[in-house]
Protein backbone atom coordinates (compact mmCIF):
# COMPACT_ATOMS: atom_id res chain seq x y z
CA UNK A 1 0.00 0.00 0.00
CA UNK A 2 0.98 3.87 -1.12
CA UNK A 3 -0.28 7.30 -0.96
CA UNK A 4 -2.17 6.90 -4.20
CA UNK A 5 -3.74 2.85 -3.44
CA UNK A 6 -5.17 3.61 0.13
CA UNK A 7 -8.68 3.77 0.59
CA UNK A 8 -8.82 6.02 3.40
CA UNK A 9 -7.21 9.43 3.05
CA UNK A 10 -5.94 8.81 6.32
CA UNK A 11 -3.59 6.58 4.95
CA UNK A 12 -3.04 8.13 1.44
CA UNK A 13 -3.18 11.69 0.69
CA UNK A 14 -2.88 13.13 4.39
CA UNK A 15 -0.62 10.16 6.14
CA UNK A 16 2.11 12.51 6.52
CA UNK A 17 -0.13 15.10 9.09
CA UNK A 18 -1.21 11.74 10.77
CA UNK A 19 1.35 9.28 10.82
CA UNK A 20 2.52 9.53 14.78
CA UNK A 21 -1.26 8.03 15.70
CA UNK A 22 -0.15 4.88 14.00
CA UNK A 23 2.17 4.20 16.92
CA UNK A 24 -1.31 4.08 18.78
CA UNK A 25 -3.88 2.96 16.33
CA UNK A 26 -2.79 0.50 13.49
CA UNK A 27 -2.95 -2.86 13.98
CA UNK A 28 0.24 -3.72 14.76
CA UNK A 29 0.34 -0.56 17.76
CA UNK A 30 -3.05 -2.66 19.15
CA UNK A 31 -0.97 -6.18 18.79
CA UNK A 32 1.59 -4.49 20.59
CA UNK A 33 -0.73 -3.22 23.42
CA UNK A 34 -2.10 -6.27 23.97
CA UNK A 35 1.51 -8.09 24.23
CA UNK A 36 2.23 -5.14 26.86
CA UNK A 37 -0.78 -5.72 28.88
CA UNK A 38 -0.25 -9.76 28.84
CA UNK A 39 3.16 -9.37 29.93
CA UNK A 40 2.88 -6.92 32.65
CA UNK A 41 -0.06 -9.36 33.89
CA UNK A 42 1.78 -12.40 34.42
CA UNK A 43 4.92 -10.21 36.10
CA UNK A 44 2.07 -8.71 38.51
CA UNK A 45 -0.06 -12.26 39.24
CA UNK A 46 3.76 -13.95 39.43
CA UNK A 47 4.56 -11.42 42.34
CA UNK A 48 0.98 -11.86 43.97
CA UNK A 49 1.05 -15.52 44.05
CA UNK A 50 4.87 -16.51 44.58
CA UNK A 51 4.48 -17.70 48.64
CA UNK A 52 1.40 -19.95 46.82
CA UNK A 53 3.08 -20.67 43.76
CA UNK A 54 6.95 -20.66 44.76
CA UNK A 55 7.89 -21.29 41.16
CA UNK A 56 6.44 -18.49 40.24
CA UNK A 57 9.77 -16.78 42.12
CA UNK A 58 11.75 -16.90 39.31
CA UNK A 59 9.59 -14.28 37.37
CA UNK A 60 11.05 -11.41 39.40
CA UNK A 61 14.33 -11.80 37.80
CA UNK A 62 13.18 -12.21 34.45
CA UNK A 63 11.23 -9.30 34.45
CA UNK A 64 13.10 -6.92 32.42
CA UNK A 65 14.14 -9.56 30.13
CA UNK A 66 10.20 -10.37 29.52
CA UNK A 67 9.42 -6.68 29.70
CA UNK A 68 11.77 -6.37 26.53
CA UNK A 69 9.26 -9.19 24.69
CA UNK A 70 7.24 -5.57 24.32
CA UNK A 71 10.03 -3.08 23.97
CA UNK A 72 11.74 -4.84 20.95
CA UNK A 73 8.42 -5.67 19.57
CA UNK A 74 8.57 -5.55 15.70
CA UNK A 75 6.83 -5.72 12.61
CA UNK A 76 8.05 -9.45 12.13
CA UNK A 77 6.43 -10.12 15.94
CA UNK A 78 3.12 -8.84 14.68
CA UNK A 79 2.88 -10.46 11.76
CA UNK A 80 4.17 -13.73 13.71
CA UNK A 81 0.94 -12.92 15.48
CA UNK A 82 -1.28 -12.61 12.86
CA UNK A 83 0.06 -16.04 11.55
CA UNK A 84 -0.66 -17.71 14.46
CA UNK A 85 -4.21 -15.86 14.49
CA UNK A 86 -4.91 -16.96 10.87
CA UNK A 87 -4.99 -20.74 12.57
CA UNK A 88 -6.99 -19.26 16.18
CA UNK A 89 -9.51 -17.56 14.55
CA UNK A 90 -8.50 -15.37 17.86
CA UNK A 91 -6.47 -11.88 17.45
CA UNK A 92 -6.55 -11.87 21.75
CA UNK A 93 -5.72 -15.99 21.80
CA UNK A 94 -2.58 -15.46 18.81
CA UNK A 95 -1.15 -13.09 21.82
CA UNK A 96 -1.22 -15.63 24.41
CA UNK A 97 0.52 -18.45 22.10
CA UNK A 98 3.03 -15.74 20.88
CA UNK A 99 3.75 -14.94 24.41
CA UNK A 100 3.98 -18.95 25.09
CA UNK A 101 6.33 -19.12 22.48
CA UNK A 102 8.24 -16.96 23.63
CA UNK A 103 8.84 -18.65 26.96
CA UNK A 104 9.91 -21.53 25.82
CA UNK A 105 12.80 -20.06 24.42
CA UNK A 106 13.50 -18.33 27.60
CA UNK A 107 13.49 -21.11 29.56
CA UNK A 108 9.99 -20.59 31.19
CA UNK A 109 7.91 -23.13 29.81
CA UNK A 110 6.50 -24.41 33.52
CA UNK A 111 4.76 -21.12 34.23
CA UNK A 112 3.17 -20.96 30.38
CA UNK A 113 -0.32 -21.65 31.97
CA UNK A 114 0.04 -18.41 34.02
CA UNK A 115 -0.09 -15.70 30.80
CA UNK A 116 -3.67 -14.63 30.54
CA UNK A 117 -4.68 -16.51 33.53
CA UNK A 118 -8.16 -16.16 34.00
CA UNK A 119 -8.58 -13.51 31.72
CA UNK A 120 -11.01 -12.92 29.10
CA UNK A 121 -9.99 -11.24 25.94
CA UNK A 122 -11.91 -8.08 26.95
CA UNK A 123 -9.54 -7.71 29.74
CA UNK A 124 -6.97 -7.54 27.67
CA UNK A 125 -8.73 -5.38 25.15
CA UNK A 126 -10.27 -3.04 27.38
CA UNK A 127 -6.53 -2.18 28.83
CA UNK A 128 -4.98 -2.64 25.80
CA UNK A 129 -7.47 0.47 23.86
CA UNK A 130 -7.67 2.83 26.56
CA UNK A 131 -3.88 3.10 27.37
CA UNK A 132 -3.35 3.79 24.11
CA UNK A 133 -5.91 6.67 24.11
CA UNK A 134 -4.29 7.90 27.10
CA UNK A 135 -0.53 7.67 25.75
CA UNK A 136 -1.64 9.17 21.94
CA UNK A 137 -3.67 11.57 24.50
CA UNK A 138 -0.34 12.76 26.76
CA UNK A 139 1.82 12.68 23.74
CA UNK A 140 0.06 13.99 20.58
CA UNK A 141 -3.40 15.44 20.68
CA UNK A 142 -3.20 17.76 23.77
CA UNK A 143 0.26 18.73 22.73
CA UNK A 144 -1.42 19.80 19.33
CA UNK A 145 -4.68 21.29 21.17
CA UNK A 146 -2.22 23.37 23.55
CA UNK A 147 0.02 24.58 20.61
CA UNK A 148 -2.88 25.46 18.90
CA UNK A 149 -4.27 27.48 22.08
CA UNK A 150 -0.85 29.00 22.17
CA UNK A 151 -1.31 30.95 18.64
CA UNK A 152 -4.20 32.06 18.94
CA UNK A 153 -2.98 33.40 22.72
CA UNK A 154 -0.22 34.85 20.84
CA UNK A 155 -2.37 36.78 17.97
CA UNK A 156 -4.63 37.97 20.57
CA UNK A 157 -1.91 39.57 22.31
CA UNK A 158 -0.56 40.80 19.27
CA UNK A 159 -3.61 42.55 17.76
CA UNK A 160 -5.01 43.43 20.84
CA UNK A 161 -5.20 47.21 20.21
CA UNK A 162 -6.24 46.68 16.66
CA UNK A 163 -10.12 48.30 16.54
CA UNK A 164 -12.75 46.03 14.47
CA UNK A 165 -16.12 46.41 12.95
CA UNK A 166 -18.31 44.04 14.41
CA UNK A 167 -20.86 42.03 13.10
CA UNK A 168 -23.70 40.86 14.84
CA UNK A 169 -26.60 39.06 12.51
CA UNK A 170 -24.55 40.33 9.85
CA UNK A 171 -24.80 43.79 10.36
CA UNK A 172 -22.58 45.98 11.68
CA UNK A 173 -22.61 46.13 15.14
CA UNK A 174 -20.37 48.19 18.26
CA UNK A 175 -16.76 47.68 17.61
CA UNK A 176 -14.19 45.26 19.63
CA UNK A 177 -10.65 44.83 18.60
CA UNK A 178 -8.99 41.83 16.54
CA UNK A 179 -7.22 40.49 19.47
CA UNK A 180 -10.10 40.40 21.60
CA UNK A 181 -12.26 38.32 18.84
CA UNK A 182 -9.28 35.87 18.96
CA UNK A 183 -8.74 36.00 22.45
CA UNK A 184 -12.29 34.53 22.72
CA UNK A 185 -11.38 31.73 20.71
CA UNK A 186 -8.43 31.54 23.06
CA UNK A 187 -10.25 31.02 26.04
CA UNK A 188 -12.78 28.36 25.01
CA UNK A 189 -10.30 26.38 23.32
CA UNK A 190 -8.07 26.67 26.99
CA UNK A 191 -11.34 25.50 28.96
CA UNK A 192 -12.58 22.73 26.76
CA UNK A 193 -8.87 21.49 27.03
CA UNK A 194 -8.36 21.73 31.17
CA UNK A 195 -12.39 19.91 30.87
CA UNK A 196 -10.70 17.23 28.66
CA UNK A 197 -7.73 17.12 31.33
CA UNK A 198 -9.99 16.28 33.88
CA UNK A 199 -11.39 12.49 32.10
CA UNK A 200 -9.81 9.74 33.67
CA UNK A 201 -8.92 6.97 30.85
CA UNK A 202 -10.16 3.75 32.76
CA UNK A 203 -10.21 0.09 31.96
CA UNK A 204 -12.33 -2.91 32.77
CA UNK A 205 -10.20 -5.83 34.23
CA UNK A 206 -11.61 -8.76 35.94
CA UNK A 207 -12.41 -11.61 33.93
CA UNK A 208 -15.49 -13.16 31.90
CA UNK A 209 -18.43 -11.41 33.47
CA UNK A 210 -16.37 -8.61 35.61
CA UNK A 211 -16.53 -11.15 38.94
CA UNK A 212 -13.10 -12.83 39.24
CA UNK A 213 -14.95 -15.78 38.61
CA UNK A 214 -12.25 -18.03 37.85
CA UNK A 215 -9.23 -16.15 39.56
CA UNK A 216 -11.78 -16.22 42.96
CA UNK A 217 -12.34 -20.47 42.43
CA UNK A 218 -8.61 -20.85 41.82
CA UNK A 219 -7.06 -18.54 44.68
CA UNK A 220 -9.94 -17.94 46.79
CA UNK A 221 -7.18 -16.50 49.35
CA UNK A 222 -6.47 -13.59 47.26
CA UNK A 223 -8.37 -10.24 47.01
CA UNK A 224 -8.44 -10.10 43.78
CA UNK A 225 -10.67 -6.77 43.70
CA UNK A 226 -7.51 -5.40 45.56
CA UNK A 227 -4.51 -7.15 42.88
CA UNK A 228 -6.83 -5.28 39.99
CA UNK A 229 -6.80 -2.06 41.12
CA UNK A 230 -3.16 -2.34 41.64
CA UNK A 231 -2.07 -3.70 38.82
CA UNK A 232 -4.11 -1.59 36.52
CA UNK A 233 -3.43 1.52 38.55
CA UNK A 234 0.39 1.22 38.94
CA UNK A 235 1.44 -0.82 35.79
CA UNK A 236 -0.43 0.69 33.40
CA UNK A 237 -1.28 4.21 34.35
CA UNK A 238 -4.95 3.67 34.42
CA UNK A 239 -8.23 3.57 36.52
CA UNK A 240 -10.20 0.70 36.82
CA UNK A 241 -13.89 0.23 37.07
CA UNK A 242 -15.27 -1.43 39.97
CA UNK A 243 -18.61 -2.91 38.07
CA UNK A 244 -18.59 -4.07 34.96
CA UNK A 245 -20.03 -6.94 32.39
CA UNK A 246 -17.43 -8.60 30.70
CA UNK A 247 -16.86 -5.69 28.65
CA UNK A 248 -15.86 -1.91 30.16
CA UNK A 249 -18.55 0.62 30.60
CA UNK A 250 -17.52 2.68 28.18
CA UNK A 251 -18.55 6.05 30.05
CA UNK A 252 -15.62 7.60 30.27
CA UNK A 253 -14.20 7.04 27.09
CA UNK A 254 -17.44 8.72 25.60
CA UNK A 255 -17.11 11.53 27.70
CA UNK A 256 -13.70 12.10 26.24
CA UNK A 257 -14.49 12.08 22.95
CA UNK A 258 -17.60 13.85 23.54
CA UNK A 259 -14.75 16.86 25.13
CA UNK A 260 -12.68 16.27 22.30
CA UNK A 261 -16.18 16.78 19.83
CA UNK A 262 -16.75 19.96 21.81
CA UNK A 263 -13.07 21.73 21.04
CA UNK A 264 -13.32 20.76 17.33
CA UNK A 265 -16.63 22.74 17.37
CA UNK A 266 -14.75 25.44 18.68
CA UNK A 267 -12.25 24.88 15.87
CA UNK A 268 -14.82 24.95 13.57
CA UNK A 269 -16.69 28.06 14.45
CA UNK A 270 -12.77 29.05 14.07
CA UNK A 271 -12.56 28.21 10.96
CA UNK A 272 -15.91 29.84 9.63
CA UNK A 273 -15.02 33.51 11.24
CA UNK A 274 -11.01 33.28 9.84
CA UNK A 275 -12.47 32.43 6.59
CA UNK A 276 -15.40 35.24 6.21
CA UNK A 277 -12.16 37.50 8.04
CA UNK A 278 -10.30 36.75 4.47
CA UNK A 279 -13.48 37.11 2.23
CA UNK A 280 -13.71 40.35 3.79
CA UNK A 281 -10.28 41.08 3.00
CA UNK A 282 -9.38 42.03 7.00
CA UNK A 283 -6.37 39.41 6.17
CA UNK A 284 -4.73 38.30 2.91
CA UNK A 285 -2.78 35.17 2.62
CA UNK A 286 1.12 34.78 1.77
CA UNK A 287 1.95 33.97 -1.40
CA UNK A 288 4.55 30.53 -2.55
CA UNK A 289 5.85 30.56 -5.65
CA UNK A 290 4.29 28.27 -8.02
CA UNK A 291 0.95 27.83 -6.23
CA UNK A 292 -2.31 27.64 -8.12
CA UNK A 293 -5.38 29.31 -6.17
CA UNK A 294 -7.69 28.43 -9.30
CA UNK A 295 -7.30 26.33 -12.31
CA UNK A 296 -9.24 28.55 -14.33
CA UNK A 297 -8.94 32.07 -12.29
CA UNK A 298 -5.05 33.09 -12.24
CA UNK A 299 -5.73 36.13 -9.75
CA UNK A 300 -7.23 33.97 -6.63
CA UNK A 301 -5.60 32.75 -3.18
CA UNK A 302 -8.20 30.52 -1.66
CA UNK A 303 -8.30 29.94 2.46
CA UNK A 304 -8.37 26.29 1.38
CA UNK A 305 -6.18 25.39 5.30
CA UNK A 306 -9.39 26.78 6.78
CA UNK A 307 -11.94 24.79 4.38
CA UNK A 308 -9.71 21.82 4.97
CA UNK A 309 -9.83 22.33 8.60
CA UNK A 310 -13.14 22.26 8.75
CA UNK A 311 -13.89 19.42 6.52
CA UNK A 312 -11.80 17.23 8.77
CA UNK A 313 -13.36 18.37 11.77
CA UNK A 314 -16.76 17.71 10.66
CA UNK A 315 -15.66 14.16 9.54
CA UNK A 316 -13.95 13.32 13.03
CA UNK A 317 -16.84 15.11 15.22
CA UNK A 318 -19.53 13.07 12.95
CA UNK A 319 -17.45 9.59 14.05
CA UNK A 320 -16.87 10.52 17.76
CA UNK A 321 -20.31 10.83 17.48
CA UNK A 322 -21.39 7.53 16.69
CA UNK A 323 -18.30 6.20 19.05
CA UNK A 324 -20.00 7.83 22.35
CA UNK A 325 -23.17 7.06 21.77
CA UNK A 326 -23.01 3.54 20.59
CA UNK A 327 -20.09 2.53 22.34
CA UNK A 328 -21.62 2.59 26.14
CA UNK A 329 -24.39 0.57 24.59
CA UNK A 330 -24.09 -3.84 24.77
CA UNK A 331 -26.64 -6.27 24.87
CA UNK A 332 -26.63 -7.76 28.27
CA UNK A 333 -23.34 -8.87 29.20
CA UNK A 334 -21.78 -8.38 25.67
CA UNK A 335 -22.18 -8.16 22.43
CA UNK A 336 -19.31 -7.80 20.12
CA UNK A 337 -20.58 -4.45 17.85
CA UNK A 338 -18.00 -2.79 20.25
CA UNK A 339 -15.12 -4.53 19.02
CA UNK A 340 -15.11 -3.44 15.29
CA UNK A 341 -16.09 0.07 16.48
CA UNK A 342 -13.48 0.61 18.66
CA UNK A 343 -11.00 -0.54 15.82
CA UNK A 344 -11.94 2.79 14.62
CA UNK A 345 -10.99 5.31 17.72
CA UNK A 346 -7.91 6.48 15.70
CA UNK A 347 -10.09 7.55 12.70
CA UNK A 348 -11.26 11.08 14.33
CA UNK A 349 -8.25 11.61 15.62
CA UNK A 350 -6.60 11.50 12.96
CA UNK A 351 -9.02 13.78 11.24
CA UNK A 352 -8.64 16.09 14.06
CA UNK A 353 -4.64 16.08 13.56
CA UNK A 354 -5.13 16.70 9.74
CA UNK A 355 -7.39 19.88 11.09
CA UNK A 356 -4.95 21.13 13.24
CA UNK A 357 -2.21 21.19 10.57
CA UNK A 358 -4.26 22.68 8.49
CA UNK A 359 -4.95 25.48 10.58
CA UNK A 360 -1.31 25.89 11.86
CA UNK A 361 -0.59 26.48 8.62
CA UNK A 362 -3.76 28.86 7.54
CA UNK A 363 -2.83 30.90 10.73
CA UNK A 364 0.19 31.30 9.25
CA UNK A 365 -0.17 32.35 5.87
CA UNK A 366 -2.61 35.09 7.54
CA UNK A 367 -1.05 38.69 6.55
CA UNK A 368 -3.23 41.43 8.77
CA UNK A 369 -4.36 44.46 6.46
CA UNK A 370 -5.03 46.90 8.67
CA UNK A 371 -6.19 49.12 6.01
CA UNK A 372 -9.57 47.16 4.93
CA UNK A 373 -10.46 46.77 9.40
CA UNK A 374 -9.90 50.93 8.88
CA UNK A 375 -12.20 51.43 6.01
CA UNK A 376 -15.09 49.32 7.40
CA UNK A 377 -15.09 51.58 10.32
CA UNK A 378 -14.81 55.08 8.89
CA UNK A 379 -17.54 53.56 6.42
CA UNK A 380 -20.03 52.87 9.52
CA UNK A 381 -20.14 55.68 11.79
CA UNK A 382 -23.68 54.90 13.03
CA UNK A 383 -22.33 52.08 15.39
CA UNK A 384 -21.44 55.03 17.83
CA UNK A 385 -24.72 55.32 18.54
CA UNK A 386 -25.42 52.66 21.18
CA UNK A 387 -22.19 54.98 23.12
CA UNK A 388 -24.01 58.01 22.53
CA UNK A 389 -27.53 57.25 23.63
CA UNK A 390 -25.82 55.48 26.59
CA UNK A 391 -24.37 58.34 27.85
CA UNK A 392 -26.91 60.97 27.30
CA UNK A 393 -28.91 58.50 29.55
CA UNK A 394 -26.57 58.47 32.06
CA UNK A 395 -27.16 62.37 32.53
CA UNK A 396 -30.69 62.06 32.31
CA UNK A 397 -31.59 63.23 29.04
CA UNK A 398 -35.31 62.39 28.03
CA UNK A 399 -35.73 59.75 24.93
CA UNK A 400 -32.15 59.30 23.70
CA UNK A 401 -32.56 55.68 22.39
CA UNK A 402 -35.28 57.21 20.21
CA UNK A 403 -33.44 60.04 19.18
CA UNK A 404 -30.48 57.85 18.16
CA UNK A 405 -33.25 55.73 16.06
CA UNK A 406 -34.49 58.39 14.52
CA UNK A 407 -30.93 59.76 13.21
CA UNK A 408 -29.05 56.17 12.10
CA UNK A 409 -32.65 54.07 11.01
CA UNK A 410 -32.62 55.71 7.58
CA UNK A 411 -30.74 55.10 4.54
CA UNK A 412 -28.81 57.85 4.21
CA UNK A 413 -25.11 57.51 5.43
CA UNK A 414 -24.05 58.55 8.86
CA UNK A 415 -20.93 60.02 8.87
CA UNK A 416 -18.48 61.67 11.34
CA UNK A 417 -20.15 64.87 10.07
CA UNK A 418 -23.68 63.61 10.68
CA UNK A 419 -22.72 62.59 14.99
CA UNK A 420 -20.99 65.58 15.01
CA UNK A 421 -24.33 67.99 13.75
CA UNK A 422 -26.46 65.92 16.06
CA UNK A 423 -24.40 65.97 19.00
CA UNK A 424 -24.41 70.20 18.33
CA UNK A 425 -28.22 70.09 18.60
CA UNK A 426 -28.08 68.68 22.16
CA UNK A 427 -29.34 70.25 24.82
CA UNK A 428 -26.41 68.77 27.53
CA UNK A 429 -23.36 70.20 29.47
CA UNK A 430 -20.39 71.36 27.49
CA UNK A 431 -18.14 68.67 28.79
CA UNK A 432 -20.90 65.67 27.86
CA UNK A 433 -20.91 67.24 24.19
CA UNK A 434 -17.30 67.12 24.47
CA UNK A 435 -16.85 63.44 26.09
CA UNK A 436 -19.98 62.38 22.56
CA UNK A 437 -17.50 64.33 20.19
CA UNK A 438 -14.60 62.19 21.05
CA UNK A 439 -16.16 59.08 19.96
CA UNK A 440 -15.27 57.28 17.06
CA UNK A 441 -15.88 53.87 15.83
CA UNK A 442 -11.98 53.66 16.27
CA UNK A 443 -11.87 54.00 20.06
CA UNK A 444 -15.15 53.21 20.94
CA UNK A 445 -13.73 49.35 22.00
CA UNK A 446 -14.28 48.88 25.56
CA UNK A 447 -11.71 46.76 27.20
CA UNK A 448 -9.04 45.87 24.26
CA UNK A 449 -9.32 42.23 25.34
Amino acid sequence: MNSLNAVSPIDGRYRSKCESLAKYFSEGALIKYRVRVEVEYFIALSERLKTLRPQLAIVASKAEALRDIYRTFSDEDAQAIKDIEKVTNHDVKAVEYFLKGKFDEMGLAELKEFIHFGLTSQDINNTSVPLSMKECHDEVLLPAYRRLQAMLDERAEEWKDIPMLAHTHGQPASPTTLGKEWGVFAYRLRRQIEELERIPFTAKFGGATGNFNAHLAAFPEVDWRAFGNDFVANHLGLERQQLTTQIENYDMMAAWFDACKRINVILIDLCRDVWTYVSMEYFKQKIKAGEVGSSAMPHKVNPIDFENAEGNLGLANAIFEHLSHKLPISRMQRDLTDSTVSRNIGVPIAHTMISIASLEKGLGKLLLNEQALERDLENNWAVVAEAIQTILRSVGYPNPYEALKQLTRTNEKVTAATIESFVDTLEVAPDVKERLKKLTPHNYIGYSL
